[in-house]
């Protein structure tokens, strides 16, 4: 098997519109038929290069590399010349893709001949690049079978109600993209692609294709939530919006449950090397948590949920021995989507666990807490300090919109604490917050107040960006 089935059950099952972008359309069929058509045209070719915003065009190049049986590989088309240069070096022979040439994926003439090197279920299907928040970035191999076992544990086939759409604005060279595109085909939904990220046009696309369904990054949500004055969005139909890729600050949570009331809230946690979430929390879990005076079910909003159908999810101590509920370890991962490939290396441990390298906890109920990642720990004086619980209790200042906590060298304690956040305060008055919340050793050093902070285009903070500056101007 391979993700090619996906389509053709689709296209088997009917003719309707399946994927929308820029006022065009394509049925499943005609996806179908061009995707055949591409595969000849990549045939000869070690592998497709994606290097465009979102387009029709994109399922099109996807399946058609499938189907000639190389792999698919989006690359990320805002970086800079050198960097996509060496990242374009990694690749000789391959094919790009660029803009100015994805119309003729649409315009060709369909060749229905199913080309012969259809790939098997551990064949290579896409290459995706991490972030590199904080390393250089890694190709990550998915393999067909990878991609499925995510789908096929997660979706049933054709479920969705007639008329229902998703709106995918996150980037194509996004894990998130990548598996929108599947699940979304599988279950029945109409994909509706917006090439660019704008809140009103994300709005204003989410009323007029009466959208159903969305997946947004955590910046996206903050300037959606931004973007409406009233109570109200005003997205009747929109019945789910799923929210994840980066820590979201609590308050756009509460607030965006409250401007999308008819909506259920879906916080996704995955990796690139694991396709997509691993885990959830759900709309049930969002509604109980919001309404609570328990505070440690109140809390819940500040979790990633729990495992997927066919994920195993362990915490690990320094000693490598399961941790138990509420300790904060390492996570690791486990399960048939699971990859944790880089160009042939596995990253798997004997029995098949992935290190994430993300620092976390999971409470009694099994609801996984994500406190950042394991190299951002700060050691202060010998402690261990999670920057994520001090950022949690900055944000909730009522003059604070976002921050970062970064550990800076320091000759006496090993590394100094400095906040560096957008908003506005007294900088005294700010680490007095946090004393108050927090105990002594866990406040800021140092208040840097910012107009914004540094992040990908998925928003995820670049620490090493900020870290180096931070080590010029307060080191």
């Amino acid at each position: 098997m391979n993700i090619t089935m996906i389509l053709e059950m689709v296209a088997s099952g009917g003719d309707r519109p399946v994927v929308t972008a820029n006022g065009r359309s394509l049925t499943a069929s005609e996806l179908l038929a061009r995707a055949r058509t591409a595969a000849h045209r990549f045939q000869g070719h070690p592998a497709v290069l994606y290097l465009s915003p979102s387009h029709l065009a994109y399922p099109v190049a996807l399946f058609g590399a499938a189907l000639a049986g190389i792999p698919f590989i989006p690359l990320n088309y805002r970086l800079g010349e050198h960097q996509l240069n060496r990242l374009l070096a990694r690749h000789p022979g391959a094919l790009v893709l660029r803009p100015a040439g994805l119309d003729a994926l649409l315009s060709a003439e369909e060749d229905t001949a199913v080309p012969e090197l259809v790939p098997d279920q551990d064949s290579v299907a896409v290459v995706l690049y991490t972030s590199g928040t904080t390393a250089e970035p890694k190709a990550a191999l998915l393999r067909h079978r990878h991609l499925l076992a995510y789908v096929l544990n997660t979706q049933e086939f054709a479920s969705a109600e007639e008329g229902d759409a998703a709106l995918v604005a996150v980037p194509p060279y996004h894990v998130a993209g990548l598996m929108n595109l599947l699940t979304n085909l599988y279950s029945g939904r109409r994909l509706v692609y917006l090439s660019a990220f704008d809140a009103g046009e994300w709005l204003e696309t989410a009323r007029r294709e009466q959208v159903t369904h969305a997946l947004v990054v955590p910046t996206m949500l903050a300037r959606i939530v931004a973007e409406v004055p009233a109570d109200d969005a005003g997205t009747p139909t929109l019945r789910s919006l799923a929210y994840g890729g980066a820590r979201t600050p609590r308050p756009v949570v509460e607030r965006a449950l409250r401007i999308f009331p008819g909506t259920g809230f879906v916080n996704a946690y995955g990796l690139t090397e694991t396709a997509s979430s691993v885990a959830v929390l759900g709309p049930d879990d969002h509604r109980e948590a919001l309404a609570s005076a328990d505070p440690a079910v109140r809390d819940r909003l500040g979790s990633v949920g729990r495992p997927l159908p066919g994920v195993e999810i362990e915490i690990r101590g320094e000693d490598g021995k399961p941790a138990r509920a509420g300790e904060t370890g390492l996570v690791f991962v486990r399960g048939d989507q699971i990859s944790g490939e880089y160009g042939g290396r596995s990253a798997l441990d004997a029995d098949g666990w992935f290190p994430t390298r993300d620092r976390g906890r999971l409470d009694a109920d099994g609801y996984l807490f994500i406190e950042g990642r394991a190299d951002d720990t700060i050691i202060r004086g010998g402690e261990n300090i999670a920057p994520a619980e001090i950022e949690d209790v900055l944000v909730a200042h009522p003059g604070i919109v976002e921050a970062a906590v970064i550990g800076v060298p320091d000759p006496e304690w090993g590394q100094r604490i400095v906040a560096v956040v957008v908003g506005e305060g007294d900088p005294a008055e700010v680490r007095q917050w946090v004393r108050d919340r927090l105990r002594s050793s866990k406040t800021p050093d140092t208040i840097v107040f910012r107009a914004e902070l540094p992040k990908t285009e998925t928003g995820k903070l670049l620490r090493r960006t900020l870290l180096a500056e931070l080590e010029t101007t307060h080191a």
